[in-house]
């Protein structure tokens, strides 16, 4: 499974925050337990710390039975994350997200010659994706003429140096590409990426003049589209906004692009 790894790191780190806040709080409770006795619905608190019966805890002290409870909470929390951390650990040992794939791409060419995939290795589906050819949108006369450094057209700086970013870094890239949105239309992408790894198309699309109020409604009526198409921010659509006072930088780029493995 194509980014399963991604997930698994995260999580551990996830339980490691979790371990590390709330023993750094447990730390802090008072020595023992509560026990809590309902009889006939009058419900008491027992401090138990060395017995089993426990010290009675009066009414009026409304913090102990609070923290004796919250403490075994959370101790309750640690040990179910540090025996899922251990869990994980062991298997990012273990795992690669590409292994099957790896199985055929350790074989020499000519054995491979010999073999079909059980599945499409990421390189002969990037190389489909790459001889696929299509008619991006046209150029009105008069517009000024931005070429980006793999000599294709573009609209504007912001989309040349996004194209440049993704050329010097070798990612595969198709420019406005056209894509159809059911109940918006066709749109064209000002990217479509393809990821090896997660073996899919990302679309990329730069909001240029945000402040501009007619252009950012056709903007979110835009994101609308994808969204209604199951196309959503942070899985297969990656939106970058400019202003007048706000524009686009490589590091912007890079944190974009690291949640795709593009970049490390």
């Amino acid at each position: 499974m194509y980014g399963l790894k991604k997930m698994l790191i995260e999580e551990l780190k996830y339980l490691e925050d979790v371990i590390h806040k709330v023993k750094s709080e447990v730390s802090v409770f008072p020595e023992g337990y509560l026990r809590i006795s309902n009889n006939r619905g009058r419900v008491r608190f027992y401090h138990c710390n060395g017995d089993r019966l426990g010290k009675y805890i009066p009414k009026d002290n409304k913090e102990l039975p609070g923290q004796l409870a919250q403490k075994v909470y959370q101790e309750t929390v640690i040990r179910k994350a540090e025996t899922r951390l251990n869990q994980i650990s062991r298997l990012l040992r273990d795992y690669a997200d590409d292994e099957i794939e790896q199985i055929y791409s350790s074989m020499n060419l000519e054995r491979q010659a010999l073999i079909k995939p059980v599945e499409p290795t990421a390189n002969q589906l990037l190389n489909h994706w790459e001889e696929e050819t299509y008619k991006g949108k046209e150029f009105q006369d008069g517009t000024i003429v931005i070429l980006s450094e793999r000599g294709e057209r573009v609209r504007s700086k912001s989309e040349k140096i996004l194209a440049d970013h993704f050329y010097r870094n070798k990612i595969p890239y198709k420019y406005e590409k056209p894509l159809l949105l059911k109940g918006y239309g066709t749109v064209y992408p000002d990217f479509t990426l393809f990821s090896p790894r997660l073996r899919k198309e990302i679309y990329w699309e730069h909001e240029g003049r945000m402040d501009d109020p007619v252009y950012a409604r056709s903007a979110v009526k835009k994101i609308y589209g994808y969204e209604q198409n199951g196309i959503f921010e942070g899985e297969r659509l990656i939106l970058t906004y400019e202003t007048e006072e706000t524009v686009i930088n490589t590091r912007d780029i890079e944190r974009k692009l690291q949640q795709y493995y593009w970049t490390k």
